[in-house]
Parts: C-alpha cells; structure tokens; sequence
C-alpha cells in the first residue's frame, strides 16, 4: 500500500522535526517527560497516538502549546478515517436537507 503523504503520523513529526535535530533519544524524552519508555517508543513507530496527557507534556518540554499535538493527531486521525471508510460511509449516510418554509 502506499503511503499518502498528509497521513504522517505524529510520532514521525515528533522524531524527524524535533528529536533528532535536538539530539534527543526517546529514552531521554520518555524520562524528561515522566512516561514509560514504552509509550513514546509506541508513538515514535506509529503505534500509538499522541494522548492529551502526553500532548500536555510535550507542551510542557518544548515550551510550545500542547493543542499543536492534539491537532497532529486529530488530522491524522480524520485523513486515515476518510481514507478507510468515505466510500463506505458516502453510501450509508443521508446528507441533511434542509426544510422548505
């Protein structure tokens, strides 16, 4: 399958533009920001989403607002939902018209 390119997943985000350019390992960030190893090794290969707890924190690390994380991830989210389900959803879901007065 082919990857599109607006579904990149928040954890690459977070590995390619901050973590690596900073000179920052996952084992670092994950002790920095108080969560298990697990949980951003997760998020790093994909395999996890951000969570608002973990967006808070990373917030809170980078000097920046956790919304940007929540927002990666929710467009993320919707783009990987559309590619999966639109056709199948199109068919099933009646578009609201409105009532002539």
């Amino acid at each position: 399958m082919t990857r599109r390119l607006q579904e990149i997943h928040p954890g690459e985000i977070l590995n390619e533009e901050f973590l690596k350019p900073l000179q920052i390992t996952g084992r670092r960030l994950s002790s920095d920001i108080d969560v298990p190893a697990s949980r951003i090794s997760e998020i790093l290969n994909g395999n996890r989403p951000i969570t608002a707890d973990t967006a808070v924190r990373l917030g809170i690390y980078f000097s920046m607002d956790p919304i940007f994380w929540i927002n990666l991830q929710a467009e993320y989210d919707v783009r990987v939902a559309i590619r999966e389900n639109k056709k199948t959803l199109q068919s099933r879901i009646r578009v609201y018209q409105p009532i002539a007065a």
